[in-house]
């Protein structure tokens, strides 16, 4: 699994409640991947033309927000079904973090999975971090920090979040669940030694 510990970069502001995982890699688009990847199909429905020319009214069609690595979201970002080309596309695009007040649960889920961290802040702090990019016009820069867990504006107002614990330690190690378990395994064979020893028939 890729490791994440912090990103400074461009924050493409995106604010739009129930963003989901259909308009970030529409259904069509599904095909499409096999041979050209998950990239080419991001935000697909918005950011092309009916010829698949890139729509110049679509934000991560312009300068400099194309080389955005985190994006800003309203609520329930992600939400929808458990289609992982969605994560895969943002991760693929060139985005490492995104950040919004809530997202869909198995969405937010795999992001981790995909090298890509969600970050939930509340919407006021979602609009500051949003305005001061606009202001900018995308010259500013963001930074999250999974290691201490803070997003911090390009005017040095910093913002705490949590991360689950477990999900956040693969991402920052960059390890998946069957290498946390392996990483246990003087634990596992003591307690199958001392499992052992009080139930002898189950082994």
């Amino acid at each position: 699994m890729e490791q994440f510990v912090r990103v400074t970069g461009i924050a493409v502001p995106m604010l739009r409640i129930n963003v989901d995982t259909d308009q970030i890699v529409p259904g069509p688009e599904l095909l499409r991947v096999r041979t050209e990847g998950h990239a080419a199909s991001l935000f697909a429905g918005a950011r092309y033309r009916q010829d698949r020319e890139p729509n110049p009214e679509f934000i991560l069609n312009r300068e400099p927000w194309s080389r955005a690595q985190i994006l800003l979201a309203d609520r329930n970002f992600g939400c929808g079904s458990s289609r992982e080309a969605a994560p895969k596309a943002l991760r693929e695009y060139g985005f490492r973090a995104l950040i919004a007040p809530s997202f869909g649960g198995i969405f937010f889920n795999n992001c981790f999975r995909n090298g890509l961290l969600p970050v939930e802040l509340p919407i006021e702090a979602v609009r500051l971090l949003a305005g001061q990019m606009e202001a900018a016009q995308g010259n500013a820069a963001v930074t999250v920090d999974l290691e201490v867990q803070r997003v911090t504006a390009p005017d040095g107002t910093a913002f705490a979040f949590t991360a689950p614990a477990t999900l956040r330690r693969m991402l920052l190690e960059g390890v998946d669940e069957i290498d946390l378990t392996l990483s246990r395994g003087a634990e596992i064979a003591r307690f199958r030694s001392q499992d052992e020893a009080r139930r002898p028939w189950a082994y």
